[in-house]
């Protein structure tokens, strides 16, 4: 009896029949043109602190990391090609990464055959969403850099928690069925601007508080514009005390963009950043103006 037990539990397993825990929103990774002047953004606007970084064989620069928080990071890549899309990819956090690209394979999602140790010695591995979005999926290992730099390093700006990640979505169907059907993931709201086209749907993690905020668009813009369209969000609990802390920073004399603070339609109050290449930052408080929830939006997606 042990035995056959032993045997269906190891079948549910290889058939994919349990996935994983999907803790939360790991970092969002994004290209960048000139690295001393995006480190200039996050460092002297965001106060975000840069624990490592990596160079390539010739000592050339690979990327660097912006540490949020203890699990949440910002991660800068070289530019592959002027005028191309900022966003690299985005990142999950799970506490069993080979289970999960088991899970996946089962599912019929492309996995790699072999789940990979990154350079700072965390595991992980890629997949690509329906739109073409990198994913990756990612344990923090016990001997991985960012266990190593617990306590260290810690953000000394306006924000210590991103709440989600934006990416473009041309096909709603298709992301919710990845997204919702495969990995789990829970429909928080979807709002519209004129009440007639849905523009956003927000998707919380499976088993975390944290969500990747889809935008809708019947034709993805072009590259060059999509940066303040994939973004990041960062909650702060006082708009006008963020606003006040960031007019306040040396770097503000060299930030050139109006900073103005708005309701959403989600009925939050936010501020828009940009980093030197584009990519917005959404600062945000976690509650309405008024602590009553906002009402989602029925309004069809973009055809």
């Amino acid at each position: 009896m042990k035995a056959a037990f032993l045997l269906l539990v190891v079948g549910m397993s290889l058939f994919g029949q349990s996935r994983p825990r999907i803790t939360g929103v790991a970092h969002i990774a994004v290209f960048s043109k000139d690295i001393e002047k995006t480190r200039g953004f996050y460092r002297g606007m965001l106060g975000l602190q840069e624990p490592y970084s990596l160079s390539n064989p010739d000592g050339s620069f690979s990327m660097t990391f912006f540490k949020v928080n203890e699990r949440q990071y910002i991660e800068v890549f070289p530019e592959r090609a002027p005028n191309t899309d900022r966003l690299n990819h985005i990142s999950v956090e799970t506490d069993d990464i080979e289970g999960m690209r088991l899970y996946l394979a089962a599912k019929g999602v492309k996995v790699p055959e072999k789940t990979g140790l990154g350079r700072i010695k965390n595991k992980s591995f890629n997949v690509k969403d329906p739109d073409g979005h990198t994913v990756e999926f990612v344990q923090y290992m016990p001997d991985g850099w960012t266990v190593r730099e617990k306590g260290k390093h810690l953000s000394t700006g306006v924000s210590t928690r991103m709440l989600h990640v934006g990416i473009l979505v041309g096909s709603l169907d298709a992301s919710m069925k990845f997204y919702g059907e495969v990995l789990g993931f829970k429909e928080l709201w979807r709002g519209s601007r004129d009440g007639k086209v849905l523009d956003w749907v927000n998707m919380k993690v499976p088993d975390g508080d944290d969500y990747v905020e889809f935008m809708l668009y019947k034709d993805l813009p072009e590259e060059t514009r999509r940066g303040s369209a994939h973004h990041i969000c960062l909650m702060v609990p006082d708009m006008q005390k963020a606003l006040a802390a960031i007019e306040a920073l040396p770097a503000r004399k060299e930030y050139t963009r109006p900073l103005e603070i708005r309701t959403g339609i989600n009925r939050r109050r936010q501020l828009n950043l940009f980093d030197p290449d584009g990519t917005r930052t959404e600062l945000m408080e976690p509650v309405t103006v008024d602590g009553k929830p906002a009402v989602s939006a029925t309004a069809a997606p973009p055809r």
